[in-house]
């Protein structure tokens, strides 16, 4: 499999320009005291799964608007004390799966919170429970282009404001340490661990592969994947390409990293066909942490280094929360 971008070398210096709304962080401080004042109930409740030897837990919270959203909870079974906190984001079209499916942070010894992305979990693995209850505009098959004319209807805006009411539910969660908490995710969980790293002042933040940043080059490079839904979307739409960036510059990873202060381990993948690695380094060469490292895999596609890159990310967590 070739290349599908710029070389390293290239990539390592390639800073584009994204465009940054002057109400960004207003944008967003708004949208946060709003679900924050929506409030909402808080449950947790015993999961039904075959494994015994964790706690596992099902975990509604308020969201976007005080809308109820879902999370598998996991932690070890005989644990003294608080406890840093994992809080993960799902790949473009999963769901949360399965109680006890995904649980290698609680057995590194984490409380790992899953959370379900609303309206997703149809694509691909073992589904999830947590629906979108709003309407769209004309938009193609997919996610990318809900809500495309306005920053304030487009469907990330409540997923970004999902995973950061999720930050807040796990600090709140009594066997966890509210000073230790990371968000990570691959692909479009990374996209989603760089707005909550943003957003929720998390300690440590770790993108894998990450998607949702620099939409444009995406929509103009990317030759698989969700970015082609935007380039499909302005095939059709051929007078709204400035307005839909426009839209999208206030959901891009790039702008959320340009905030990041927490350290922050990111990965990328050369031969990557969903995500092209200049939008990965897009982000990460505007992040503004001074602890941070990215992890190339320069003959994988958008698998990136799977088990091999949780064993770096879990050596490197250890270090930091």
């Amino acid at each position: 499999m070739p290349l599908t971008d710029l070389t390293l070398a290239e990539l390592i210096d390639f800073r584009p320009e994204v465009e940054e709304p002057a109400d960004f962080d207003a944008f967003w401080e708004a949208t946060l005291a709003e679900s924050r004042a929506a409030g909402g109930e808080v449950a947790l409740a015993p999961a039904a799964t075959p494994v015994t030897q964790l706690v596992v837990e099902d975990l509604t919270f308020p969201g976007f608007g005080g809308e109820p959203v879902r999370a598998w909870v996991s932690r070890p079974l005989h644990a003294d004390g608080p406890l840093p906190a994992v809080v993960q984001y799902q790949g473009y079209g999963g769901g949360r799966g399965l109680a006890g499916e995904n649980v290698d942070w609680a057995l590194a010894g984490y409380v790992h919170v899953f959370m379900d992305t609303r309206g997703q979990g149809s694509g691909w693995g073992t589904g999830g429970s947590t629906a979108d209850p709003h309407g769209s505009g004309p938009a193609t098959p997919g996610f990318m282009t809900r809500g495309i004319h306005d920053p304030r209807e487009h469907y990330y805006r409540r997923v970004f404001a999902d995973a950061v009411r999720a930050v807040d539910a796990a600090r709140a969660l009594p066997f966890v340490d509210p000073a230790r908490i990371a968000v990570t995710g691959g692909s479009q969980g990374g996209g989603i661990a760089l707005a909550a790293g943003a957003l929720a002042g998390v300690q440590a933040v770790l993108p894998d592969v990450a998607f949702l940043c620099a939409y444009r080059r995406g929509a103009e490079v990317a030759v698989g994947g969700p970015f082609q839904e935007l380039a499909t979307y302005l095939s059709v739409h051929r007078d709204e390409v400035d307005a839909a960036f426009r839209t999208l510059s206030y959901l891009d990873g790039v702008n959320f990293a340009r905030r990041i202060q927490a350290p922050s381990l990111f990965s990328v993948a050369l031969m990557d066909t969903v995500v092209p690695p200049s939008t990965t380094f897009a982000a990460y060469n505007h992040l503004a942490a001074e602890d941070r490292a990215i992890e190339v895999y320069p003959f994988n596609d958008h698998e990136g280094g799977q088990a091999a890159h949780w064993h770096k990310q879990a050596a490197w967590l250890a270090t930091r929360i």
